[in-house]
C-alpha cells in the first residue's frame, strides 16, 4: 500500500475539474528530461482514456533517446509552433503544469500560461513552488514527478485506467530521475509502484536499454573526450567536467548526448561531488549540472553559486560568463564547502 501523501482536498478538487473539463493542456519545463516527458505522457495517456482533448506542450526539443515513448510524436514544441500552442493554451479548461516550480522554467511559454483563464494545477517535486496555480501538489521528498502522477491517478481511483503505454512513460520518468534508481530512491514505496507498473505489462529491461543503450558512436567518443579533460580535486573529494560549444560541434553533438555525464565522476573512489559545465548551444549561458552522494547538499551549492536549485543529491543551475569564470566559481564553492566535503564518510 502507498501512503497518502497528497492532500485529500487536492484530490477532490482536481477530480471535480476533471469531470467538467473538455480541453486540457499539459506543459513542462525547458530542455525537457526523462521525468518531464515521462510524467507528461503518463498523464496524457490517462486523460485520453477519460475521453478528454489533451495536448502536451513543451518549450523546446527533447532528447532523441526519449522519442521511442508512446505518444512522444504528438508532443508540441512551443518554439516551433508558438501560434498554435498559444491558441491551445488560451482555449484550455485546465492546464497541468508538470515538473517545474517557477513560471520562468517554461521560458517564453510562461506568458501564455499565466494569461490563460484555464484552471491550473502544479504537480512537482522541486523545492519552493511559486503560487501561480490554484492547486499545488508539491512534494520535494518524492523522487520524481512521474511518481506523483501515478499517485494522483491512483488516489482518484483510476489505477485500472492506466494503460501499458502510460505505465511505460511513468516508469521511464521515475527511472531517469533517479539515475536508474541509484540515488533518491531508498523509499520502499518506489518499488511497490514499480511492481504495480510491471503488472501493466511493461518490460523494464527493454525500457532501460532504449534509454541508456541506444546512443550514437559520436556520443561515446564525446564521453571519452570529456573524461580525458576531467579535473579531480582530491583534497575536496570532488570532480569537474566541462563541454564547450566548439567541442560539441567537433563531436556532432545532438540534444541529450551528454545525458548522465555528470554522474560518471561519482564512480571514482572518494569523490562525493560532481559538476558538469556545458555551454548552451541556443543561449549565451553555461548549464550547470550537480550530483552528490551521501548527505552533501549539492542543491545548496546550486542555489548559492549558480542561481539554481534542486534536490539534495541532484540539482542544477545557470551561469552567464565564460567557461573559465564558471570554473572559478565552482572552485570558490569547493573552497567554502571543503569542510563538509571532506567530512563525508
Amino acid at each position: 500500500m502507498l501512503s497518502k501523501i497528497i492532500r485529500q482536498a487536492d484530490i477532490d478538487h482536481f477530480s471535480k475539474w476533471l469531470e467538467r473539463a473538455e480541453k486540457m493542456v499539459i506543459v513542462s519545463h525547458i530542455s525537457p528530461d526523462g521525468d518531464a516527458i515521462g510524467s507528461s505522457l503518463g498523464l496524457w495517456h490517462f486523460l485520453n482514456s477519460q475521453e478528454k482533448t489533451v495536448n502536451v506542450i513543451v518549450p523546446n526539443a527533447f532528447p532523441d533517446f526519449l522519442k521511442w515513448m508512446p505518444g512522444s510524436k504528438d508532443i508540441l514544441l512551443y518554439d516551433k509552433y508558438k501560434e498554435f500552442a498559444d491558441q491551445l493554451i488560451a482555449e484550455a479548461d485546465v492546464i497541468c503544469c508538470l515538473d517545474f516550480n517557477a513560471i520562468h522554467r517554461i521560458d517564453a511559454m510562461g506568458e501564455a500560461v499565466l494569461a490563460s483563464p484555464a484552471r491550473k494545477i502544479l504537480i512537482d517535486h522541486h523545492l519552493d513552488p511559486e503560487p501561480f496555480c490554484r492547486i499545488t501538489i508539491s512534494h520535494p521528498e518524492i523522487s520524481s514527478t512521474s511518481e506523483l502522477v501515478f499517485r494522483l491517478i491512483c488516489r482518484m481511483g483510476y489505477f485500472n485506467e492506466i494503460t501499458k503505454e502510460g505505465a511505460e512513460c511513468i516508469y521511464t520518468g521515475m527511472m531517469t530521475d533517479t539515475g536508474g534508481f541509484t540515488y533518491n530512491s531508498n523509499n520502499r514505496e518506489i518499488y511497490f509502484i514499480i511492481s504495480e507498473l510491471l503488472s501493466k505489462g511493461i518490460d523494464k529491461d527493454d525500457i532501460y536499454r532504449k534509454v541508456f543503450n541506444t546512443y550514437s558512436e559520436s556520443r561515446l567518443r564525446l564521453m571519452g573526450y570529456v573524461l580525458t579533460q576531467m579535473r579531480v580535486y582530491t583534497d575536496c573529494n570532488a570532480a569537474l567536467i566541462s563541454l564547450t560549444k566548439k567541442e560539441q560541434r567537433r563531436f556532432n553533438y545532438i540534444r541529450g548526448d551528454s545525458e548522465g555525464f555528470v554522474n560518471i565522476p561519482l564512480s571514482i573512489k572518494n569523490v562525493v561531488f560532481s559538476c558538469f559545465l556545458r555551454e548552451d548551444t541556443e543561449k549565451p549561458m553555461i548549464k550547470i549540472s550537480l550530483r552528490s552522494v551521501g548527505k552533501f547538499p549539492c542543491n545548496q551549492v546550486a542555489s548559492e553559486f549558480f542561481n539554481g536549485g534542486g534536490h539534495l543529491n541532484a540539482s542544477g543551475g545557470e551561469f552567464y560568463g565564460t567557461m573559465d569564470e564558471a570554473r572559478e566559481v565552482f572552485e570558490a564553492a569547493l573552497n567554502k564547502y571543503k569542510p563538509l566535503l571532506t567530512a563525508q564518510p
